[in-house]
């Protein structure tokens, strides 16, 4: 099938309409979301895992529901809960963001592991994340951030549940 335009140039107009609005709804939704604060646990040689925080805050209902890194085989959303003295660690589908309230990745709670990392991981040094957030609509979107290296402080006992 051929569409016929009936100006000269009205096919290239359309196309650039269309483009700028697809930019303008991705530069929306990723407004839709901040995040602030994201930093990455440092490593030593050999460590094959890593944690990451941060906080997000979304405008509107939403949900985190993926994440990837480059220095990482993948990544995977993490809650942690005490359970007779021993922290315990399970993987999560989603994290849900509500409106208007900034949800706190921290160690000890919600957070990300880094999984089969590919190198150390230096304090101030830089590590990428990009977050996929699925609104309620389900349209998705994906945010990058930088996430700080900080160096490892304390230590838990902690047990991975699948």
């Amino acid at each position: 099938m051929q569409i016929q335009t009936g100006k000269p140039g009205q096919r290239a107009r359309a196309v650039a309409a269309v483009l700028v609005l697809a930019w303008s709804a991705a530069a929306i939704a990723a407004d839709a979301v901040s995040v602030s604060n994201p930093w990455v646990r440092a490593t030593v040689p050999g460590q094959s895992v890593a944690g990451a925080y941060m906080d997000i805050t979304a405008k509107a209902n939403a949900a985190l529901v993926a994440a990837e890194s480059p220095v990482a085989a993948k990544v995977e959303l993490h809650t942690m809960t005490m359970d007779g003295g021993v922290m315990k660690m399970r993987a999560i589908e989603k994290l849900e963001l509500p409106a208007n309230t900034t949800v706190s990745l921290r160690p000890g709670g919600y957070h990300m592991m880094l999984i089969d990392i590919k190198r150390e991981l230096k304090a101030g040094e830089r590590v990428p994340l990009k977050l996929t957030v699925q609104e309620r609509k389900g349209a998705k979107s994906t945010l990058q951030v930088n996430a700080e290296v900080r160096a490892a402080t304390g230590s838990g006992h902690m047990r991975h549940e699948k």
